[in-house]
């Protein structure tokens, strides 16, 4: 049959024979690229997420780090503090005031270190900078009621009774503290005001019993010591 073709009809067949495997070796040739082409692509993705991962799980471990030393920090300034606050209460105020002047150098948000240097300051003869830390202290933490105690304490140490009075008032606000009512029965003692002394001393003693043994030697109640209000309250 094949010798029977003519030689046109030969040449027709092989190239349409031709073509035909040409298109069938191009076909596979794409289904190959298309095979690497997507194997790639996904080896490229899976890369990516590993990628991601390893930086999610090192930006992890850099917070954690960071927690850590922020948390290390936070409890070193916190020993200095309690070092500067008894400093304060056994009157070494020098002291105190640089134990807070180092905190504060290491973090200038630290509001208590700005009041203990304040109240400090206060006690040792500075009005105008003892009020300026104590405002500071106020300023980074309105609501710190130890603060507002020791600014109604400051203007009581330096006689300004009525301003004192108001940020007594202003810390019984923001918490229900002993030594703010025995503050203000102090100043009303000082006023001879038998009243308002019995009032609000009445209070802290009912608080703690500790506070009629305080006002059973305070000078401030000295002007309304002999009334008959006052010592039925303290007996």
């Amino acid at each position: 049959m094949w010798n029977k073709l003519s030689l046109k009809n030969k040449v027709i067949f092989f190239s349409v024979l031709s073509i035909v495997s040409v298109v069938f070796i191009f076909n596979g040739e794409i289904k190959n690229k298309r095979y690497i082409s997507d194997n790639n692509t996904k080896k490229i993705e899976v890369a990516d997420d590993k990628a991601i991962l390893k930086s999610d799980k090192e930006s992890s471990e850099i917070d954690k780090q960071a927690d850590e030393e922020k948390d290390k920090e936070n409890k070193e300034l916190e020993q200095i503090y309690q070092k500067a606050y008894k400093a304060f209460f056994d009157n070494k105020y020098t002291e105190s005031i640089n134990l807070a002047n180092e905190i504060i150098k290491k973090d200038s948000k630290h509001y208590k270190s700005y009041n203990i240097k304040g109240i400090a300051l206060a006690y040792s003869g500075s009005l105008e900078e003892g009020m300026k830390n104590i405002n500071k202290a106020l300023e980074i933490s309105p609501n710190y009621g130890y603060a507002l105690f020791n600014k109604a304490l400051t203007y009581e140490l330096y006689d300004k009774y009525d301003e004192a009075l108001k940020w007594y008032d202003k810390n019984l606000e923001v918490e229900n503290y002993i030594w703010s009512y025995y503050g203000k029965a102090s100043i009303y003692g000082r006023k001879g005001d038998v009243k308002n002394t019995v009032k609000y001393l009445k209070i802290a003693i009912e608080m703690d019993k500790v506070v009629k043994e305080e006002a059973r030697v305070e000078r401030d109640f000295d002007n309304v010591r002999q009334s008959k209000e006052f010592q039925e309250l303290i007996k």
